[in-house]
């Protein structure tokens, strides 16, 4: 007998994928009559058709969530924006028409708050997307990611379908990429302190640290794209994020790490560097509206728990 609800996660073996697993298997978030489906890389490659087909017709999801997609850092998106274009053109069209093959009901897509326009007033709420150009490092990857939600309007003008997206501000947690070179702030900030604690140097953040975002738990960001999927009606997207007033500088966010590390060393900022965008300070009102009584983990206990994981499972973190 097929369960009503087949629920197919595109990325599933990745930062959001890896929390989506771990609330409906470890925290008894799945509900009765889900299936749960994680695919990962090896599964298919969504950058061609036939085989995205070919797992989406083995499959026959009622339900995506799609995280799947070309990410890096900001020094690693500076250097191949036509790359982050062109893969991520292709896997969204390809997993959004297999979907809609199949007849899916709902597809939830992840977007990124980068996608936002550079010049903006703040905060930035879901109506502001198309408001002016995204932030030149990163154009490649910011524009592929808002055509989602021009593909999903176009899905429910043609064929009425409930395909949404949401937008998370800077997701961090276990099963993170820690890599230095490529990866994200928070976690290249965390393996570089590790390393440097073992080899009793100091810790080097690049840029000057006065740059300002906000961090969302990945289990946290897992709990709330599982409402999306079974409560959010809307085409139009919704941002999850904690409030504007817990917006950290990545200053706080080193000092943070160096005590959830008990790092001993000094730390010094490599203003050679580039800091990317001041800021993005997006508004979690909509969601709050929909939600108001949902408890964000504290950032610090959060950070705590990743290090954890990061330093128990050091040698078999994607770094």
């Amino acid at each position: 007998l097929l369960a009503q609800k087949r629920v197919l996660v595109t990325g599933g073996s990745g930062l959001v994928g890896r929390a989506i697993q771990h609330v409906i298997n470890e925290e008894g978030g799945g509900k009765d009559g889900e299936e749960w489906i994680f695919l990962s890389s090896k599964d298919a490659d969504l950058m061609n058709k036939e085989e995205t087909q070919a797992v989406f017709q083995k499959h026959k999801p009622t339900h995506v969530i799609h995280l799947a997609a070309m990410v890096g850092g900001l020094f690693k998106n500076m250097r191949v924006n036509l790359d982050f274009w062109r893969n991520n053109i292709y896997i969204n069209d390809n997993v959004l028409q297999a979907a809609h093959e199949v007849d899916a009901v709902k597809v939830v897509s992840c977007l990124s708050t980068c996608i936002f326009p550079d010049k903006t007033t703040y905060p930035i709420d879901e109506t502001m997307i198309h408001n002016g150009p995204p932030h030149a490092s990163n154009f490649g990857y910011s524009y592929a990611k808002r055509m989602i939600d021009v593909h999903n309007r176009a899905y429910f003008e043609q064929y009425g379908r409930s395909y949404t997206s949401v937008i998370p501000t800077n997701v961090f947690g276990p099963h993170d990429n820690f890599n230095i070179e490529d990866g994200h702030v928070l976690p290249g900030l965390i393996h570089k302190a590790y390393r440097a604690q073992k080899e009793g140097k100091p810790l080097v953040v690049w840029g000057s640290g006065t740059p300002r975002r906000q961090f969302i738990y990945s289990l946290d960001l897992a709990r709330l794209v599982l409402w999306v999927v079974r409560d959010y009606n809307e085409v139009e997207p919704i941002i999850l994020s904690v409030g504007e007033e817990e917006e950290v500088s990545i200053k706080e966010a080193a000092e943070a790490v160096v005590r959830a590390l008990d790092f001993k060393e000094e730390v010094v900022y490599d203003t050679d560097k580039s800091d990317g965008q001041f800021k993005k300070t997006a508004s979690n009102a909509k969601l709050m509206r929909y939600l108001p009584n949902f408890a964000f983990t504290p950032f610090e206990k959060a950070l705590k728990e990743t290090c954890d994981w990061f330093v128990a499972n050091y040698d078999n973190a994607r770094k």
